[in-house]
């Protein structure tokens, strides 16, 4: 990422706008919910998080995170990240989690969480290999059905991503680009196909069928502790690698 590019808190209610400005820039094809300004404004004053990207003095992308509580712990949940198109692959959107990482755990904050569309493999890549999260819940139609194309008018099925800062999975992952630790073996692995992209864009019927078909995988898993923990390529496209979550 070029040193020119810093990210920092975002302050006030003109760089919360900014915000709302850059998701219609994003998204602006996709018909997505847009996020107003108190919400940015809440997250920031109860101690969530608004993180900004910045080329200078322009914002070019931004996290919004919003705190929650669960069983004695509190944590934060990722809730959304955006990036310009032209800055896209400069590591900038890994410099945006890099910093929420250090700044929750200032805080004594240890876990942040989100959601993830498990048939969108680039995220899952990211996710689970460059930040080394894991995921262990399954959601069906978590956000039911909406109108954007992004979602091709499937159910909204969404992998559950637990990021365990200061775990030795986590350290090993966001340290100098090293990878997470692999796992001795892995237990079992779920695989997407590499014509999924193509079907995408012409196929719903079939990008439906696996859908359902790795729902019905992740949940047998899940119900039986194990954690998707990694993808790798295969001779088939890709595949989310599924070991005892109780390893991490």
């Amino acid at each position: 990422m070029s040193g020119a590019i810093a990210v920092r808190k975002c302050e006030g209610i003109a760089e919360f706008n900014r915000c709302v400005a850059l998701q219609k820039e994003i998204w602006a094809e996709e018909d997505i919910e847009i996020e107003p300004a108190t919400l940015f404004v809440v997250a920031a004053e109860t101690g969530g998080q608004v993180l900004g990207a910045f080329d200078g003095e322009r914002m070019i992308g931004f996290t919004l995170a919003i705190v929650g509580f669960t069983n004695g712990l509190v944590f934060l949940h990722s809730h959304m990240t955006g990036v310009l198109a032209e800055y896209r692959d400069r590591g900038v959107g890994r410099a945006l989690k890099l910093f929420q990482r250090e700044e929750a755990l200032g805080r004594g904050i240890r876990l942040i969480v989100w959601t993830f569309d498990p048939l969108e493999t680039r995220n899952a890549h990211f996710n689970l290999n460059r930040l080394g999260a894991i995921s262990r819940k399954y959601f069906t139609n978590l956000y039911g059905f909406t109108s954007s194309p992004l979602h091709r008018g499937l159910p909204t099925d969404r992998l559950w991503a637990e990021w365990m800062l200061d775990s030795a999975r986590v350290v090993a992952a966001v340290s100098d680009l090293v990878k997470a630790p692999a796992v001795a073996s892995v237990a079992a692995t779920i695989a997407l196909p590499t014509e999924l992209e193509q079907w995408k864009l012409s196929d719903a019927a079939q990008v439906a069928k696996e859908q359902a078909r790795i729902r019905e995988e992740f949940a047998g898993w899940f119900a039986r502790g194990y954690a998707a923990i990694g993808t790798r390529k295969s001779a088939a496209g890709m595949e989310y690698l599924l070991a005892p979550w109780s390893d991490f």
